[in-house]
């Protein structure tokens, strides 16, 4: 009489270690010299006694997720993108006090292993660490039948950076007249997805595979857009302008998200003239009738990341950024309070450019 395996409960084992082997590959791509053995360890291994560079290097970490932007890779059954998702989420976390990102771990949750969807989920996590410069240097695949459906999965992530204690930026380093220099979302990213869900598909009930003529292309591929990666672009930002803070426009949206990074003293006026409201904003406002202060706290509504810069260094900032490829312009400026204003407050005025 046989007995009750493993596998008959909904985990295999063969399937995970196909999984490993699978991702193996595009893991060795997203290597630093720093970085110690392989994958397959307990732990992985970074040697920070090599990074010479640091007189006083102050650690930052971070973790974050993807949220339910995982629903419609599930749904377009395109799992090679929500990678970049989740390392921009993570690393453009610790950019924004300077830190260079040195390396990333991942978790990948879901409720069968299908080894190729694991590979591909990896894949696109370990090109992006690429793309941020930062070491892949392990993670976790767990098998959780019962718990979420078997083509469900979830994924969430952590990293690690490093800044030299007098480079490191925020809101102790802010002053009165500093320019906000905004730079181009490349689309919803990762955040207000239940929001962008509810809206589209349940209440409008469009399809994913349809056409839409003002975003140029299907509403899946809109939707499943891949977060742009601001590190490199930022970090050279920070070395080369006199920029005292940043701020990753992630939930919340663009004000609350540059409040963190204001003090006390100051308040900060942004012009939403400065630039044009990308399209998928404007469908998701429209077909919903979401009010702006609604779209406003929970999209990035095409602003991604923002720095406060020194105004004498505005033009060279904006010159950095295109040099990396990401849009920038000067969206606002930073004041001292004045009577009646909030301080550490963050306004909107003027309406979006058509």
């Amino acid at each position: 009489m046989s007995g009750a395996t493993y596998e008959a409960a909904g985990v295999s084992i063969e399937a995970g270690e196909k999984a490993v082997e699978l991702m193996k590959v595009w893991i060795d791509k997203a290597r630093r010299p720093e970085m110690l053995g392989g994958i397959g360890g307990f732990a992985g291994l970074f040697d920070a006694s090599a990074l010479k560079a640091y007189d006083r290097p102050i650690l930052a970490t971070s973790t974050d997720g993807v949220g339910t932007k995982v629903a419609i890779a599930q749904a377009m059954d395109i799992h090679d993108t929500i990678g970049f998702d989740l390392v921009g989420m993570v690393v453009d976390d610790l950019v924004v006090c300077g830190a260079e990102p040195l390396f990333m771990t991942d978790y990948i949750a879901t409720g069968r292993v299908v080894p190729e969807r694991i590979a591909a989920i990896v894949k696109g996590i370990a090109e992006a660490c690429v793309e941020a410069g930062c070491a892949l240097t392990g993670g976790e695949t767990a098998e959780h039948p019962g718990l979420l459906d078997p083509n469900e999965y979830d994924v969430a992530g952590a990293a690690t950076g490093v800044v030299e204690a007098s480079q490191l930026l925020g809101p102790g380093r802010v002053r009165p007249g500093d320019v906000v220099i905004a730079m181009a979302s490349s689309g919803l990213h990762s955040n207000g997805y239940s929001l962008v869900r509810y809206v589209l598909l349940d209440q409008a009930g469009r399809d994913l595979h349809e056409h839409v003529d003002e975003l140029g292309r299907t509403l899946g591929e809109e939707l499943l857009e891949p977060t742009r990666i601001y590190a490199k672009a930022c970090l050279d930002l920070a070395r080369r302008t006199e920029t005292h803070a940043m701020s990753h426009i992630t939930g919340g949206g663009l004000a609350s998200n540059l409040e963190r990074v204001m003090p006390a003293e100051l308040t900060a006026t942004l012009d939403r003239s400065t630039w044009t409201l990308p399209p998928v904003f404007g469908l998701v406002r429209d077909t919903g009738k979401v009010a702006t202060a609604d779209l406003e706290r929970t999209l990035n509504c095409g602003v991604g990341m923002v720095s406060l810069t020194s105004p004498d260094d505005a033009d060279k900032a904006i010159a950095v950024l295109n040099e990396h490829g990401v849009e920038a312009w000067v969206a606002g400026s930073v004041s001292a309070v004045q009577s009646g204003q909030t301080g550490g407050s963050v306004t909107l005025v003027g309406e979006h450019s058509v």
